[in-house]
């Protein structure tokens, strides 16, 4: 509950940081004067349930009962769901079959690179602890 809790703290805060940083990007580079606030309030809230589930989702991976691939498809499944509603929800991206194929082929992508990042860091990490032991 521990962990559940301050990566919840975490991700709000930097899916916070991340709708204030782009939020000043979007008027440095536009010159914009005013924003509304209506829009830059829901923006910010879906960036911060987006920074939420994108770091309370790989407990999923500590989950010592379920397999990697479970681990995978579980973790895959919620993070695809919950940024295909706010994605579209919010309107981010309007919503069409076309942007919807589109946005979910960018997202295997992505989460492909990613996770194969991850899993041979961690190889590499499994590796170099095993090599220490057995010397």
């Amino acid at each position: 509950m521990k962990t559940f809790l301050t990566r919840s703290i975490l991700g709000i805060f930097f899916g916070a940081f991340l709708s204030v940083a782009f939020t000043f990007l979007f008027i440095y580079a536009s010159g914009a004067e005013t924003l509304d606030a209506q829009i830059f309030v829901k923006n910010t809230l879906g960036s911060i349930f987006s920074g939420w589930f994108f770091t309370v989702s790989p407990l999923y991976f500590e989950n010592e009962k379920l397999s990697l691939a479970q681990q995978t498809a579980a973790h895959f499944i919620t993070v695809a769901i919950l940024y295909f509603i706010v994605t579209f929800g919010l309107q981010w991206i309007p919503f069409s079959l076309r942007n919807a194929l589109l946005v979910l082929l960018l997202f295997v992508v992505v989460y492909t690179i990613i996770w194969l990042s991850f899993y041979l860091y961690f190889r590499k990490q499994a590796e170099k602890l095993n090599a220490e032991l057995a010397e």
